[in-house]
């Protein structure tokens, strides 16, 4: 991906946050191009988007040959399937289901020895740039508090298992406190940015995280709290959810932003 060749951009999943990146690429983007998108149901999948510039719609394992990097939009189960033939072959995948990650690490290895690379975007979280550079001296601690609406929680299998009922709740409730590691199994579509925060920083055992459900807020809330040798600070976002409630609007212009870098003549950031 060097020189002026464009970059072949996949993507696997065509949900909310597929279909808006899928759109931004579509619109054009200098050095990059909209290669292929893998759905389950090609049909189905056409009558959702409607593209401008020819785009191949195929299934996962199709989407090796036409691209050299992919973005997983999809259920975290499909992470493997979607990775491993990529990152065999010695190209990229930009991974937002980084809460899935975690069990399959064996990935990260598989990319040092092919020379492939996983890449986590921003997402719906903020300030990874300065926690990766504190991570660079020494991190005493990480903790996150999330405030999520009440339906962007429901469903999730630590309520399920757990016997927790928050739909008629009227005063915000703490339904979560742990790390990162034990909220990818319990909220596995919901805290992928508490993942990436502890991969950014100290680790998913040693970052400690809240969660709490709240009828009062119609936001994804976030805040973070850093205390390292070089640096204490905290900040707060404020995210509106996308199509699907428990994924804000910022994710997927995150991707795009991430991707924008790849050939920008001028790189912000970390």
């Amino acid at each position: 991906m060097q020189g002026k060749k464009t970059i072949r951009i996949g993507i696997a999943g065509l949900g909310a946050v597929g279909k808006s990146i899928a759109t931004k690429l579509d619109a054009g983007i200098p050095g990059l191009t909209l290669a292929a998108i893998a759905v389950r149901d090609v049909a189905a999948a056409k009558g959702r988007i409607n593209l401008k510039t020819p785009c191949v719609f195929t299934d996962i394992a199709g989407l090796e040959p036409l691209c050299d990097i992919v973005v997983e939009c999809a259920p975290s189960a499909l992470l493997p399937d979607i990775a491993r033939p990529m990152l065999e072959a010695g190209k990229s995948v930009m991974v937002l289901s980084v809460g899935a990650l975690l069990k399959h690490m064996d990935l990260v290895d598989l990319a040092r020895a092919t020379g492939g690379q996983i890449i986590v975007p921003t997402g719906a979280l903020l300030g990874l740039d300065a926690v990766t550079a504190a991570a660079e001296g020494e991190i005493k601690s990480v903790k996150m508090i999330t405030r999520k609406p009440v339906k962007g929680l429901v469903g999730a299998p630590f309520l399920v298992e757990n016997k927790i009922a928050i739909e008629d709740i009227r005063e915000p409730l703490r339904i979560f406190k742990g790390t990162p590691r034990d909220a990818a199994v319990g909220f596995p579509a919901n805290l992928n940015v508490a993942v990436a925060l502890s991969l950014a920083g100290i680790g998913p055992d040693r970052t400690t995280l809240e969660i709490w459900a709240d009828p009062h807020v119609d936001r994804n809330m976030h805040r973070i709290e850093v205390e390292s040798d070089s640096a204490s600070f905290s900040m707060e976002i404020r995210n509106i959810p996308s199509e699907n409630p428990r994924t804000g609007k910022i994710t997927a212009l995150s991707v795009i932003a991430a991707l924008r870098k790849l050939r920008a003549p001028l790189r912000i950031g970390t």
